[in-house]
């Protein structure tokens, strides 16, 4: 806090309307740790037409938003990406067009910082793509799945893609590596998510007849006797959906350290194959003013090499 500067009371125009607070207030708070905007949240500092609020609230256009007096650290740079991880992500930027950009995200980055990432994808795009007021995530993927992110750099085109998620109109498609031999050809799992906490504060998600709904339909590509690949379709988006339904076919993704094989996984991790075999390979979606649209991230070096049972010491995290 600083106690020399005052609060600020920001007015919820329509062009934020519908806005995560969390994400509202980073937008304003440049450089602003995320575990810095949950705590004085969470402490009630900051207020939402004079009321305590949460982080995940959606505001509504004329609501007003009191910001405490804070001191930024140089009153706020945003963190900068190296020369190397600049030039890096430009190579896999597959489309900037109409407020859509599309990322082929590589294996172990972030997709925004936090709990000791300092520097996530979004925050490197924001310093990359300074002219671009505007710019947030559409959607997530975990550190270490690698494939096709989508961000917006206009609030129109991220309610618009936003709303086709949650209507599970957006087609996703997946690439995933299972430990085994899977039997047949399809398998459709229809089973309920749960979130939960362990004790050391860790989400994880179990089956539960209690949870939301949850789809996945596998395919099999390619299989033999320590491995099988697959496609997999999500009618769903939750959280850690395709590792869990995977686990309940008795055949996890590879390298998947909670809910995966660990004999398995140090298996091919002694083998230079240390990473989450998940990727997110096909997307369709609806743009405005740009009609439908299809994308593909081809799959990453390290699918291949297995495959082909090539051994390797190079690292396989991507970045």
């Amino acid at each position: 806090m600083d106690e020399g500067r005052q609060a600020q009371q920001l007015l919820v125009d329509a062009g934020h309307a519908g806005q995560r607070l969390d994400n509202f207030l980073l937008s304003r708070l440049k450089g602003a740790p995320r575990s810095l905007v949950y705590r004085i949240v969470r402490t009630g500092e900051v207020r939402v037409n004079r009321g305590r609020a949460r982080v995940d609230q959606r505001l509504v256009c004329g609501d007003q938003v009191r910001i405490p007096p804070l001191r930024l650290a140089a009153d706020h740079a945003l963190p900068t990406p190296g020369a190397e991880l600049a030039a890096h992500l430009q190579s896999r930027i597959l489309y900037e067009q109409a407020g859509l950009l599309v990322l082929d995200k590589p294996h172990g980055l972030a997709v925004h910082g936090g709990s000791g990432v300092q520097l996530g994808v979004i925050e490197a795009l924001r310093a990359l793509r300074p002219q671009y007021r505007f710019l947030e995530l559409v959607h997530r993927l975990d550190r270490d799945t690698s494939g096709l992110l989508l961000l917006a750099y206009q609030r129109q085109v991220l309610l618009a893609l936003q709303e086709q998620l949650r209507g599970e109109h957006m087609f996703k498609r997946y690439t995933a590596v299972l430990v085994g031999a899977l039997a047949g050809r399809k398998h459709r799992v229809e089973r309920p998510l749960h979130k939960y906490l362990l004790p050391s504060g860790e989400r994880r998600v179990r089956i539960d007849q209690q949870g939301k709904p949850a789809r996945s339909d596998f395919q099999v590509i390619d299989s033999c006797a320590d491995w099988t690949l697959v496609n997999v379709r999500i009618h769903t988006g939750r959280t850690h959906q395709i590792r869990v339904h995977a686990q309940s076919l008795g055949h996890p993704v590879l390298g998947d350290d909670k809910y995966g094989d660990a004999v398995a996984n140090a298996y091919w991790r002694e083998r230079g194959l240390a990473r989450l075999f998940l990727h997110a390979s096909e997307l369709e979606l609806d743009l405005p003013g740009a009609g439908h649209l299809r994308f593909e991230a081809a799959l990453p070096e390290s699918f291949q090499r297995l495959r082909d049972g090539t051994d390797t010491t190079d690292a396989t995290r991507d970045f």
